[in-house]
């Protein structure tokens, strides 16, 4: 645990439910306003904060299953998504989906929890969740230049699989998929 890092053994790790689409879309918010948010999120403050509330109803009801770190005080610190993707199907990018897997999307653990494993632990609670739901392997994309976020995964056991997605609205820029395979 970093000098600066909270302890989050008082945690709870769990879903989201969908009556509590207020509280996923301050917490949407604040990670977008995180200094590295335009790295690690395709999506930006001022696009979400100008959607209507029956978007995140929605995002929250019938979108990925959604893990959230819970403080004793009902404030939540860290967030990941999973999407399952079924064999047969394109991904996001456009890629063919191979066999049914996992994809983590939506990282975020606030500033002062980071480096306290909060972030394993919501990893865990996701990974298990999906494997759960047979999938044969669980996957994320990074940002070529976002160092911390991709020391994290190698740590959790993810691997650079080789497959490059270039960002479409800045195609100088890369992603890079990262593996955990079962």
């Amino acid at each position: 645990m970093s000098a600066s890092a909270m302890p989050f053994e008082d945690c709870v790790i769990r879903s989201v439910r969908a009556e509590e689409w207020k509280a996923v879309k301050e917490l949407r918010l604040a990670a977008l306003r995180d200094p590295v948010a335009h790295l690690a999120y395709l999506d930006t403050y001022e696009a979400a904060v100008a959607r209507p509330d029956s978007f995140w109803q929605e995002r929250t009801a019938n979108g990925a299953r959604q893990f959230i770190a819970e403080t004793a005080d009902g404030s939540w610190v860290g967030s990941v998504a999973v999407l399952v993707e079924e064999a047969g199907s394109t991904d996001w990018a456009g890629f063919p989906v191979e066999r049914r897997q996992g994809h983590l999307v939506g990282v975020y653990v606030a500033p002062g929890y980071r480096g306290s494993g909060l972030t394993k632990a919501l990893f865990d609670a996701a990974v298990e969740w999906v494997r759960g739901r047979g999938a044969e392997r669980v996957r994320l994309v990074v940002h070529e230049e976002n160092a911390r976020a991709r020391g994290f995964y190698r740590k959790a056991g993810f691997v650079e699989s080789g497959t490059v997605v270039p960002l479409a609205d800045r195609p100088e820029e890369r992603e890079l998929e990262m593996v955990l395979e079962r």
